[in-house]
């Protein structure tokens, strides 16, 4: 069975080329390889719609000469006069002048039936020895092409026309060849069998194929070349054995081949080279024995090839080959040994004086630049994936005429000058561990016009490195170490590539690369100035380059160019205009400037600027304020203010994002470009990154054990219970401290995806790993965010059951609900976004999404402590403690805890009436640390017994 895949490279590459020279070639098992013509045929005519009509036929060229009309009008009146090939003569291919001749003599009997048949056929008829189900067109006047590939067939179609040219039968189930078949088709010069089920073809199935040129057998089941089927096809210039399972060459299988000019018997099963087949073959031009198994190449192995240009062994298991295997190859000029197991580089190619192409790639044994005396017209040197360190001062000595020169994935580190090879285009040297670029490593390569050095380690580049190449179009120095770029004699470059060098962090000026076309850059901000600015107004700017005038003058100048009062002077100002715009967007630079990788200013618009600015403010005074209240007792503070006072510490370390944020607007104002690797690289970068994921989460994960506090607390005030430790509450608050310090550590060990932008975040879009890690993010946070809400309503279920006249503190229950109601609100848009990342959802603007993580993300920093500011009655009892402590005449002589009888907090009551709790021998549990001790000058009675304590809970 075939393949499918296989099956549809040989059908399409069937019917869309012919085989002939190397070019382009490419292995694998069960494909086609198939290469041009070389007898370069006209490709196959399209189809007819129903109802066109067909052109008229054209007269042969054999017949335009008078003496060839002659002859044609002599046998069509005598036939039996017409010369006979003697038998065993050489009857030539179809198609020349000099050769057709006794073809066309052949022919004169079946043209005679044809001038007795009639005409040409009718329109829309099906012509004469036409099979069924395929499809037949016109050759010329005489000839017809027939197609009957992928048809299913599984023997030889029946009624094939005597003028048939081209015969495809490709990708059938074709078995077998019965000797005699195809005799009459004498004028048939390509046969296509590719893609068939043929395991033998006996002796005379191409009998009779004195025109044939092409044969194309591949992708079939032969285990061996025929021994007897292909000798004496004497025309025959293309064979096409490839991607079979020959295992065995007969020695005299290609006897009579005479004028093959190409043969394919790659991707088989060959051991060995066939060297007595090949001796037959004095014509052969070019050869590929690619992709098969063969281990060694014996001396005078192609010895009787006088005439090979093109010798394909790539893909091999080569690991030694004889000093004189390459014997009686003089025309040999390339050779391509890629991938095989050399142990050292062959000695024998010293002998190809001619050569001119040599790859030897994947030579992984070879350690040293080989010798290579002799071959002094290679022009393409491909050496790579060896372990090559240097390269001698005499290569170009060697190799005069070198043009190409491909060295990449190497070891070399310092590199000779190579002023000799004055005729070099192309070198490459990618993957090295070159690190340093002399002054004379190119100087005087006036032909160079790509170098790649891509991949290395360089550091240094001598300012007059490229100075005297004026050639040079294509320079390639990303992934090294530079931290300064020469500019010195690149004028005329079109292509440049620099991505990589993550220490350039300067602006390279556009007036430097007149001639540029592409330029990939380590970052963004330098694709600022190619043209690649937000700001289209600055397009005048590039009309007055070097203009010193003042504003007045650039508004006058402004008001002329519109105040055009001839129309030619109008319309040459456009033709400028346009010109200008084009030259501005020519140049492709990548990666570009957008809102994450902006040109002139961080936030880029004035609404994010001012939020950033607001919450920076407030962020860092509120939580201040509410900081200094809640510590401002350290040992007698309740556990539900211990986490207030925590989260509104993290909330503090959001604001500090933001201010330093809002700073770098401030100072790079106008001009982030130049700054904008800088801040991007530097560690406050990364720093306020990891303080802003960090504060982020704990922010959450303390919310959520906030919420379980209050919860737990309600249930333990109602059944009169002692609450959790305080050392337990506390061990809790770090174990969140510590899970967020671990969130926060991730991008540091991903790669550092803080400065993947200047917002110091990582963006939920970009690189997968990124897009993972904030979904998770998104994921924990959306738990945490459920827990909240599961705790909050079963605690209300339970208030609605008359729980609430227990709850002495509900104030603080209602406070962490209005924070877990804000915080779940702010954080949907962060949930969407991360999403809607994931889906690869693109309807949102990236402006909104700075928006959301500039404003939205920490907004619950200002926000939380806002709330309990203005809304928390313990606030204003805490800041009136605070002011008492901070004027010392005004402060009592005994500082004590507030009291739960005072007239203030008697005022207050959870629905605007008071509650009256009775307790009888009741132990009252005060949310104080269990470990505290009261003053002696003021002491706290934990456990009292009241007849009847009037207590307000709080509003």
């Amino acid at each position: 069975m075939r393949l499918h895949t296989a099956q549809t490279a040989c059908r399409s590459s069937a019917h869309r080329h012919s085989p002939g020279c190397f070019e382009g070639y490419s292995g694998g098992r069960r494909g086609c390889n198939v290469l041009p013509d070389p007898r370069r045929a006209s490709p196959p005519r399209p189809r007819l719609g129903a109802g066109a009509r067909r052109p008229a036929l054209q007269t042969p060229a054999e017949f335009q000469k008078p003496e060839e009309r002659r002859l044609a009008r002599h046998c069509l009146q005598q036939p039996g006069r017409c010369p006979r090939p003697a038998s065993g003569s050489r009857i030539p291919a179809l198609g020349t002048m000099d050769t057709s001749r006794v073809g066309v003599l052949l022919s004169l009997p079946v043209l005679l039936q044809l001038a007795a048949g009639g005409g040409s056929p009718k329109p829309g008829a099906l012509p004469r020895g036409c099979p069924t189900h395929c499809h037949c067109e016109p050759d010329g006047r005489m000839l017809l092409r027939v197609d009957c590939s992928d048809l299913g067939l599984s023997e030889l179609p029946s009624n094939l026309s005597v003028f048939t040219s081209y015969l495809d039968l490709s990708m059938n189930n074709i078995s077998r060849l019965p000797p005699g078949s195809l005799h009459s088709l004498r004028f048939l010069e390509e046969l296509r069998l590719a893609g068939n089920a043929l395991t033998y073809i006996p002796k005379g199935a191409f009998a009779g194929l004195y025109s044939l040129k092409v044969l194309m057998l591949q992708n079939n089941q032969l285990r061996q070349v025929p021994t007897e089927a292909l000798q004496n096809l004497r025309s025959l210039q293309s064979l096409r054995l490839d991607a079979n399972h020959i295992s065995y060459v007969p020695p005299s299988c290609f006897s009579g081949l005479h004028s093959l000019r190409h043969l394919w018997l790659d991707d088989n099963a060959l051991t060995e080279i066939p060297v007595q087949a090949f001796r037959s073959l004095s014509a052969l031009q070019a050869m590929t024995l690619a992709l098969n198994k063969i281990h060694h190449i014996p001396d005078y192995a192609f010895g009787n090839l006088s005439s090979l240009v093109v010798l394909h062994l790539h893909n091999n298991r080569i690991h030694s080959l004889g000093k004189k295997c390459f014997d009686g190859l003089h025309s040999l000029e390339t050779l391509d040994l890629n991938y095989n197991n050399l142990d050292d580089f062959p000695t024998s190619i010293r002998t190809l004086s001619n050569l001119k192409e040599l790859t030897l790639n994947g030579a992984s044994q070879i350690t040293e630049f080989p010798d290579l005396t002799g071959t002094a017209n290679l022009e393409s040197l491909t050496l790579t994936g060896a372990q090559i360190s240097s390269l001698p001062q005499t290569v170009c000595d060697q190799l005069p005429n070198l043009q190409v020169l491909d060295l990449s994935y190497n070891l070399l580190e310092d590199l000779p000058s190579f002023s000799v090879c004055q005729k070099l285009q192309k070198i490459d040297f990618r993957h090295n561990e070159i690190y340093e670029i002399k002054v004379d490593t190119f100087q005087q390569l006036l032909g160079l016009r790509s170098l790649n050095l891509a991949w290395n380690k360089i550091a240094l580049i001598h300012p007059n490195a490229f100075s005297t190449l004026p050639s040079l179009i294509k320079l390639d120095l990303s992934s090294n170490l530079l931290s300064s770029f020469p500019v010195t004699g690149l004028h005329g470059l079109t292509h440049l590539k620099l991505t990589g060098n993550h220490a350039l962090q300067t602006l390279i000026s556009s007036e430097n690369f007149p001639e540029l076309k592409i330029i990939e850059m380590p970052y963004a901000y330098q694709c600022c100035a190619f043209g690649m600015c937000e700001n289209i107004y600055k397009i005048p700017s590039q009309w007055n380059k070097g203009d010193n005038s003042s504003a007045d003058d650039l508004h006058r100048k402004d008001a002329g160019m519109v105040l055009v009062q001839d129309e030619h002077d109008l319309e040459d100002f456009l033709l400028d205009f346009e010109e200008d715009l084009k030259a501005l967007h020519s140049v492709q630079c990548s990666p570009s400037p957008g809102p994450f990788k902006p040109c002139e200013h961080l936030f880029g618009s004035w609404l994010i600027r001012i939020g950033v600015w607001t919450i920076a403010v407030l962020a860092i005074s509120c939580n201040a304020l509410v900081i200094s209240t809640v510590f401002r007792f350290p040992l007698y503070i309740s556990s539900i203010k211990l986490l207030i006072g925590v989260i509104a510490v993290m909330n503090m370390l959001m604001g500090v994002y933001s201010t330093v944020l809002a700073t770098v607007d401030a100072f790079t104002f106008g001009s982030f470009a130049q700054h904008g690797a800088w801040w991007e690289n530097g560690v406050g970068c990364q720093v306020i990154g990891f303080l802003s994921i960090f504060a982020s989460e704990s922010s959450v994960f303390l919310l959520t054990l906030a919420a379980l506090e209050r919860g737990f607390s309600v249930k333990c005030s109602a059944k009169f219970e002692m609450k959790t430790p305080f050392s337990s509450l506390k061990a809790i608050i770090l174990l969140c401290a510590l899970m967020a310090l671990i969130i926060a550590t991730v991008p540091l060990l991903g790669g550092s995806e803080y400065s993947a932008s200047p917002l110091c975040l990582p963006l939920p879009f970009g690189e997968p790993t990124t897009t993972g890690y904030m979904v998770a993010l998104v994921l924990l946070n959306s738990l945490c965010f459920l827990i909240m809400t599961i705790a909050y309503t079963k605690l209300y279920c339970n208030l609605e059951k008359g729980d609430l006249e227990n709850i002495w503190d509900c104030s603080m229950v209602k406070h962490i609900a209005l924070l877990l109601f804000t915080n779940c609100i702010l954080y949907c848009p962060v949930a969407f976004l991360s999403f809607s990342s994931l889906l690869n959802l693109t309807f949102i603007s990236p402006e909104v999404i700075k928006f959301i993580l500039l404003v939205i993300v920490p907004l619950p920093a200002c926000l939380n402590p806002l709330l309990y500011i203005l809304f928390n009655p313990h606030f204003k009892e805490d800041l009136g403690s605070l002011g008492k402590q901070t004027h010392p005449w005004t402060r009592s002589k005994h500082p004590s805890l507030i009291s739960i009888n005072s007239d203030d907090v008697e005022k207050q009551s959870c629905d605007s009436t008071q509650a009256l709790v009775t307790f009888a021998s009741a132990s009252i549990a005060y949310d104080l640390p269990s470990n505290s001790v009261s003053s002696p000058a003021y002491t706290v009675t934990e456990s009292c017994h009241l007849s009847s304590v009037a207590f307000v809970p709080c509003l």
